[in-house]
This record gives structure tokens, sequence and C-alpha cells, in this order.
């Protein structure tokens, strides 16, 4: 670990023997330089990514783009930050929120206590909570911070889990009964004398993308507000005038994402713009997360930056502080983290190399075949054949009596996270598909539910795609039992409307080609997270006479991939489910 870190905390103490009195009075009336080493979005990718690596520009002239390059992977990570942490004398790494959470199997199979392990080696300091933080509940998250092994699952690798040795922030994340902070709302750093406050948030909207059922404790406040109420405090009991706000929200530019664009800010749009400008200007700097882009952006004044996702990027910030503690200065940049060439962090290899050992007859089971790539690329309805397949696999294993009685299964495309790919990802044959392959495309471990409805009841699932809360339509993916149309007019005027009073847009509804009844019974399958509600499909919650499996969404999906191993291999279901009217 850095000589500058002792567990997790930055030390603001200078090497070396003791400063005399009028030589330290002097140093007090000169600037102090820090810098911020900041990542978001890491979701666990303990490994490399070739398939998300980063690309370069194309060069003019050329139609056809270069190969993305190989980056991220948390050893190589380590390497960059240990390399730019020794060129400052006060450095502290941080991180915007969803560190873990949809991740690869290699650390979601242990609950993604690997990730918390490797942050903890890599030199983290704060962390801001995400929404996929929550993923397992409150009290999943309170034991990443704590420690200690899983309920259910015990330690599975061995040698027990200390927990993080950095410190999570939750500002506007608080209990329902007591109002209090679920996590600690800011930390307050030193540096030569010099303070830095830190805010950590995630998204408002977060009881909306996670399960329910794990965060019913909890309200979710406002970004700006819960800042604006945490910098007056910092400024007023802590004497605070340096202010950074980890944020698990961000925005989009509208450049691809590309080693030329990684530091640019073209078209910013989404929540952070409004977030920030509703910010009380003591924020001197916004690092940000969640949509996955890579920006570095002025926004009403103040930097806004965002590392991209996976740990392929790492911003660089140096912030100058003056002698009354004021930011002066500010410089961002991200900077990728390239593989080639590059020596990985020995420790950090070290416990991904045993994580692997461990994973891998379980990661390199051959469970299914496919013909050819089954893809999230979405057609004008919304469909994609990587959805539907899933929601064929829920039909599949609820259709017996005794198992659910499902007619239809609905799956929702945010839960569906990589592609079916014909090519192998490692020593595998074309076309087949490995446990981990399918895993990584469905990593949640939800529960699979069947519910039932009335016809009416189910035409007010699909008008949750428009309305309600959602500022862009959210089309579930059918099984190939459901059939229906939408007029695009109708859809685009409830979008983000109550739904309450609101047209539908659907029509011509079957169910195994028979005429939707409004007022018959239907048995509907869905994950426990859209049962729940997640998605702001609240009509979802109106369901009755629930049934669960005993195993996971994953489990379902291997089931349907089996017999593809010694029959026919499974194709790209058709996108004919859903039609478009104008």
């Amino acid at each position: 670990m850095h000589p500058l870190r002792l567990l997790g905390m930055t030390a603001a103490l200078a090497l070396g023997p003791a400063v005399p009195a009028t030589a330290a009075a002097t140093h007090r009336h000169k600037d102090v330089k820090v810098q911020l080493l900041a990542i978001n979005d890491f979701h666990g990718n303990l490994q490399p990514t070739t398939t998300g690596g980063i690309r370069p520009p194309t060069p003019a002239g050329q139609t056809t783009p270069p190969a993305a390059r190989q980056a991220g992977g948390a050893a190589y990570l380590a390497r960059y930050v240990r390399r730019r942490e020794r060129r400052h004398r006060n450095s502290l790494v941080v991180a915007a929120g969803d560190l873990i959470g949809g991740s690869p199997l290699l650390s979601a199979l242990y609950h993604d206590e690997p990730t918390i392990e490797a942050m903890n080696l890599l030199g983290l300091d704060l962390a801001s909570v995400g929404n996929h933080e929550f993923d397992e509940g409150a009290a999943e998250l309170k034991r990443m911070q704590r420690g200690g092994c899983h309920p259910k699952d015990g330690c599975k690798d061995g040698n027990g889990f200390a927990g993080a040795k950095f410190r999570y922030l939750a500002a506007n994340v608080v209990k329902k009964r007591s109002g209090r902070p679920f996590f600690p709302p800011y930390a307050v750093r030193r540096f030569q004398g010099r303070k830095i406050g830190f805010i950590g948030m995630t998204l408002e909207g977060t009881p909306s993308i996670v399960s329910p059922s794990g965060i019913q404790s909890l309200r979710f406040l406002d970004e700006a507000a819960t800042a604006n109420r945490y910098a007056r405090r910092l400024k007023r009991r802590h004497h605070v005038k340096a202010i950074v706000v980890l944020l698990h929200e961000g925005g989009f530019q509208t450049v691809p994402f590309n080693s030329a664009t990684i530091d640019t800010c073209e078209g910013i749009s989404g929540p952070v713009v409004d977030i920030v400008k509703h910010t009380t200007k003591a924020v001197d700097l916004f690092i940000t997360g969640h949509t996955h882009q890579a920006y570095n952006c002025v926004i009403d004044g103040r930097p806004v930056t965002s590392a991209g996702s996976f740990g392929r990027l790492v911003t660089d910030i140096d912030l100058t502080l003056g002698r009354n503690g004021d930011v002066k200065t500010v410089k961002a940049d991200n900077i990728p983290v390239y593989t080639a060439g590059r020596r990985p962090v020995r420790r950090v290899q070290r416990l991904i190399d045993r994580y692997d050992r461990l994973s891998a007859p379980l990661r390199r089971t051959p469970v299914g075949r496919i013909s050819g790539d089954i893809t999230r690329d979405a057609d004008d309805s919304g469909e994609n054949a990587a959805g539907n397949l899933i929601a064929d696999a829920q039909l599949a294993d609820t259709d017996d009596a005794g198992r659910g009685g499902a007619v239809a299964a609905l799956m929702n495309p945010g839960g569906v996270r990589a592609d079916f790919l014909y090519q192998p990802s490692g020593s595998e044959g074309p076309g087949v598909v490995t446990y981990e392959e399918a895993f990584t495309i469905q990593p949640f471990n939800n529960i699979v539910a069947t519910q039932t409805f009335t016809g009416a009841q189910l035409l007010d699932v699909l008008k949750d795609q428009w309305c309600g809360t959602n500022s862009a339509p959210t089309v579930l993916l059918p099984s190939a039992s459901l059939h229906y149309a939408y007029d695009a007019s109708i859809a685009g005027g409830i979008l983000g409307r109550p739904c309450a009073g609101a047209p539908n847009p659907v029509t011509g509804v079957t169910l195994n080609g028979a005429a939707l009844d409004p007022s018959g019974s239907y048995r509907i399958t869905t994950n426990n997270f859209l049962a729940d509600g997640g998605d702001d499909f609240l009509s979802l919650k109106q369901g009755t006479s629930r049934t669960t499996l005993s195993d996971f969404d994953i489990d379902s999906l291997v089931r349907y991939l089996k017999p593809s191993l010694d029959g026919p291999a499974v194709g790209p279901p058709a996108l004919d489910r859903i039609d478009v009217t104008p």
C-alpha cells in the first residue's frame, strides 16, 4: 500500500523531521496541491475487458473504426493509481458509486467480496453508494462495509471477510423511522492543514431501479437539496471551504465514447445538469457516475467529471487549495487504463487469480449452444432478441401447473446486461455458451415469480411502459405467447405523465393466439424485481397468488439452454411480438 495511506485514511502528516514553528507558519501561507483519483461504475469487473475496451478514434478518410484496446481490470487500475500517487504528496482515491452489483460471475459468485477486497488493496478511501450497492438489500450493503460472512452462504472462499477499509457515504439515503442517514453523509480530509469535505450520494430514483423489498426501511432524498444541506454544515460546523460531491447520477455527451471524447463535453444532457445548477456554489467539484459515460465538463461554473465504467478510465484531478482553504484551481483528465505494456499490481492480481481458480469449474461449464449472435439490439418497437429469449426461458420454466401455470412472461430490458455471442470468449468452441457467459447476461440472481392478473390489469402493466415517472419508454420483452401493438403517437404523448387517466396506447393483445379478455384471469411470470414494482411498473404489484421458484432466474435460463448441448442449437428469437403503428 502507498506509504501515505493507512487503512484507507489519507495521511495529512508530513514525512520526515518536525518542521520548525517559523517554517510551519510560512508554509500555511502557501498553496496546497491535492490530487484526487476517481472511478465510478466498476461493477465488479476485476478482469480487463476487450469487448468493452476503449476504441481509438476513426482516422479521417477511414470508414471502419479501429479495434478497441483492452482496458480495465483491478490489478491494472491499481498500477495506474500507484504510479500517479507517487507524484503527489497529497493524494486520495475516491469513487462515485456502483463499485459492486451487476458484476461478472468471478465477483458475484462470492457476493462481491472479491471486489471490496480488491478496492482495499487498491487504496480506495471514500465511495458514494450507487443504486447497485443496494441490489442485495440494505443489510447486505452494511455487511460490505462492516465485514462478516454471508448470512446464508457463509464465506464461500474459506478465508472470512473483513469488509471495506474505505468509507461508504450516503447523504441522501435515510432511515424512514428516524430520518437518520443510512451511512455517514460526508467525510472531511486534511491535507497540510487544509480541509476538503466530501459529500456522497446516489440518485434519488434508486427505489425504482432496485428490488423494493431490500430497501423498504429507507428513503432516498433529492440530490441537490441534500448537497446544499450538508455543504452548509461543512462550512458552519467544520469550517470547510473546499467541497466535493461524489454523485451517482450523470449525463450524456452527443459524441460516441472513444479515446478522443473521454475529456470532452459535447451537448451534455441528463439529470446531472439540473442537479448541478440547483446546488450551492459552495460545492467546487462534482465527480459523477451512473450513466457509464465519460466526460469532463464545466456546468454552471463547476467542474463535472465521469470516468466511464468498469475501471477502464481513472479521472486524475488536481486541486489547488489557497491559504484560506478555498479551491483556487481544478484540472481534470480522464486517463485510459490500458493493459498493453503494463504490469498488474502483484497483490491485486494474486487476489484475482485465487478467485479465478476457485470459481473456474462452474464458470467454464457449458450450458448450451446458440446458432448465432443473440443481441440486445432493439428494433423500432423496442424488442430485442436476447430479452425475448430470457422471457421464453422463464415461461418454459413456469408454464407447468405445479411451477406457476404461466401463460406468458415479461422481462425488463435493464436486466439483460450482455449479448449471447457466437464467437467464444474462452477455450470453448463457437456457439457454446458457458455458465459464466450466461451469468454475465443475467447477473442479478433475481427470483422468478408468477402472479395472477385480470386482462384489464395486464393492460395497465403494458401501459406502464410509457407513463409514470419513466422519462424514456421501458418496453418489456415478451415471451412468444404474447403479442400486441401500440400506437407510437399515443405512447409518446403519455411519456412521463401520471398513468391515472392517461390513454392506453396498447391494442390487439393476444395470448397464445386468443384475444385478451379484460375480465379473464391470466398467470404472468416476471422476476421478483418487476413483481415488486421495479422500474416503476407499479401495476405489476396488483398481481395476486404469487408463486416463486426455489432458485434464481439464471437457473431458468440454464435449464432452457441445456437441451441444445445435445440437440439443435438455440437461434435468435424473431422480433415479431410487438407491432408499432404510427
